[in-house]
């Protein structure tokens, strides 16, 4: 797809806060998934937001964050089975890779970065 609006959605909220955005993931998903800005889903959709940006799925249908420059932040439902298995596997991974290196999950309390820069310096 080369363009989220040509799938079939439904817009939950419009024109909010990032942080009203992820509050709503929060409270309306049976799972939620944290990722970074540049998180890509549907192949060639990149999430954006202030970290942590909530990723939630309830039943097929994955809860999101959209970005639309000039009208704001919007709250997006998409059904998609697997996409949703596709976060599971990803974090699944992280898990994996973060056991590997320290023998215990990476810290969940560690402050994402403050910035863009301040996160690719790590």
């Amino acid at each position: 797809m080369s363009c989220i609006e040509q799938m079939k959605y439904d817009l939950l909220l419009e024109r909010i806060s990032f942080k009203e955005a992820r509050e709503y993931i929060e409270k309306n998903s049976d799972e939620v998934y944290y990722v970074n800005p540049g998180y890509r889903i549907f192949k060639d959709y990149y999430v954006i937001g202030i970290p942590p940006v909530a990723i939630g799925a309830k039943g097929d249908d994955l809860i999101f964050t959209y970005v639309k420059p000039c009208h704001g932040t919007f709250v997006m439902k998409i059904r998609s089975p697997e996409e949703i298995e596709h976060l599971r596997e990803n974090e699944r991974k992280k898990v994996m890779e973060s056991l590997k290196k320290n023998g215990k999950p990476e810290d969940a309390t560690k402050a994402p970065a403050a910035s863009y820069q301040d996160m690719w310096k790590k």
